[in-house]
C-alpha cells in the first residue's frame, strides 16, 4: 500500500513544496487558524478538523468583534501599500489588490465584512478615504491624503502660484500701457508732421533767390592733455555707475519666495536620504532573495556605505547583505523601544506613547540626548525603527 504523503526528496514532495510556496486559491483559506489548503478536499478535512471546531467557537462567542478587526487591518494595510506605493496618483483597483495579495502573509478578503472588491471600493469612496470611479476597464481610486503636513504645502505651492500669477497679470497690465502710450504718441508726432509740411508752389513771374552763408574757417582748437584725461576718467566713472545702477535694478525676492526658500534648506538639512543604524530591527521586503525570506525580521549589525547594511535574520538564524531600498523600519507597539533613524533628534532612544495608523504617523518621547523627556507628535513611520534589546 502506497503512503499518503510523499517521501522527502521524490519529485512528488519537491512539487508540493513549490505549489505551497505560491498563492493560493482565496475560498480554501481560513483566516481564524491562518491556514490555506490546496484544494477542496482538503478545506473540508480541514474544517471537519477538532482545532477549526475550536476556533469556531472563539469566533461564535465574539463574531462582530473579530470580523470588525480582521475588516480594520485588511483596510489598512490596502490603504498603507496605496500611499506608499502610488501615492495620490489615480489607479486601477484591482492592480492595487494584486499587488496586496502579493505579500504571502496578507489578510485576507474572505474574513472581512466585504465578499468582493467592489464592495471594499464602494465603501472607501462612502467613508472619504479615496476618490472612486467606475469605467470601461473597471474601477478606479484616488487616495486622499489628509497629512497636515501634506496640506500645508500644497497650502503653500497654491500661494505661490497666486503670488506668480499675479506678478504676470501686472507685467502684462504695465505691457499694455506701454504699448497704449506708444502708439498715442506716434499718432501725435505724425499728426503734428503733417501740419508742419508746407506745399510748395511757385508763381511764374517769381524769381528764385540762393542764399548761401558761408562761413569763415576757423582752426580747432586742442584741449589740453588733463582735461583729456579727465574727460576719460569721468567716462569711466559714470559706466561704473551705470552698471551698479543695473544691478540694483534687479529684482528682489519676494518675502514669500524666501519663506519657501528657507523652509526647503531647512528640510534638506535636516533630512537625509539615508537612515540605517546598528542595532534597529527591520523588515525584508525584496523578492530577489526568494519567498522564503520576504517579510523575515532581524537586527541590523552593520551599516555599510551609508546605504547597505549586514542584517541578521531571527528565523532563519542567517546573514544578509542588503540596500535600504530592501527592508523597511519596523514600528513596535505603544511603550515600545525606538531609535529615531532620520531628522532633526537622529540617534536619540525614544518611547511610542501613541500610533496614529490612518496618517501613518506616532508620537514618542525621547529617552536619551539633550531633549531627553520632549514630546515629538506626528513623527511618520519611515523616521523612527524599532530598537534591538538584547536578552540578558
Amino acid at each position: 500500500m502506497g503512503k499518503g504523503r510523499a517521501e522527502p526528496g521524490t519529485p512528488k514532495y519537491i512539487a508540493n513544496k513549490i505549489k505551497s510556496k505560491g498563492l493560493q486559491k482565496l475560498r480554501w483559506f481560513c483566516q481564524m487558524c491562518n491556514k490555506q489548503c490546496r484544494d477542496e478536499n482538503g478545506f473540508k478535512c480541514h474544517t471537519m478538523s477538532e482545532s477549526h471546531q475550536r476556533q469556531l467557537l472563539l469566533f461564535a462567542d465574539n463574531a462582530g468583534r473579530y470580523l470588525s478587526e480582521f475588516s480594520y487591518e485588511f483596510s489598512k494595510g490596502f490603504l498603507f501599500l496605496l500611499k506608499r506605493q502610488f501615492g495620490t496618483k489615480r489607479v486601477k483597483a484591482n492592480k492595487v489588490y494584486q499587488e496586496y495579495i502579493s505579500d504571502r502573509n496578507h489578510l485576507h478578503m474572505n474574513a472581512t465584512q466585504w465578499t468582493t472588491l467592489t464592495g471594499f471600493v464602494k465603501w472607501l469612496g462612502k467613508t472619504g478615504k479615496c476618490v472612486v470611479d467606475e469605467t470601461d476597464e473597471g474601477w478606479f481610486i484616488t487616495y486622499i491624503d489628509r497629512d497636515p503636513a501634506t496640506i500645508e504645502l500644497e497650502e503653500k505651492m497654491r500661494r505661490k502660484e497666486k503670488a506668480e500669477k499675479d506678478d504676470k497679470e501686472r507685467e502684462m497690465d504695465f505691457l499694455q500701457r506701454q504699448i497704449r502710450e506708444g502708439q498715442k504718441k506716434e499718432s501725435t508726432e505724425k499728426q503734428t508732421e503733417d501740419d508742419n509740411t508746407k506745399q510748395l508752389i511757385r508763381e511764374e513771374d517769381e524769381k528764385l533767390s540762393l542764399n548761401l552763408k558761408i562761413d569763415t574757417f576757423k582752426k580747432p582748437t586742442v584741449a589740453p592733455i588733463k582735461n583729456v584725461l579727465s574727460t576719460a576718467g569721468s567716462d569711466r566713472m559714470s559706466m561704473i555707475s551705470k552698471s551698479s545702477s543695473r544691478k540694483s535694478e534687479k529684482r528682489k525676492i519676494s518675502a514669500l519666495e524666501e519663506i519657501i526658500q528657507q523652509e526647503t534648506k531647512k528640510k534638506n538639512y535636516m533630512r537625509k536620504d539615508y537612515w540605517l543604524l546598528e542595532n534597529i530591527v527591520v523588515k525584508v521586503t525584496t523578492k530577489t532573495l526568494g519567498l522564503e525570506y520576504l517579510g523575515k525580521k532581524g537586527i541590523v549589525l552593520k551599516v555599510i556605505d551609508k546605504y547597505g547594511c549586514m542584517v541578521k535574520l531571527f528565523d532563519p538564524k542567517v546573514k544578509l547583505k542588503l540596500d535600504q531600498n530592501h527592508v523597511e523600519t519596523v514600528i513596535p507597539n505603544v511603550g515600545g523601544r525606538v531609535i529615531v533613524v532620520n531628522g532633526m533628534h537622529v540617534g536619540r532612544e525614544a518611547e511610542i506613547i501613541k500610533i496614529d495608523s490612518d496618517n501613518f504617523c506616532v508620537d514618542i518621547k525621547l529617552k536619551s540626548g539633550p531633549a531627553i523627556g520632549k514630546i515629538i507628535t506626528r513623527l511618520p513611520f519611515e523616521d523612527i525603527c524599532k530598537q534591538h534589546i538584547a536578552e540578558s
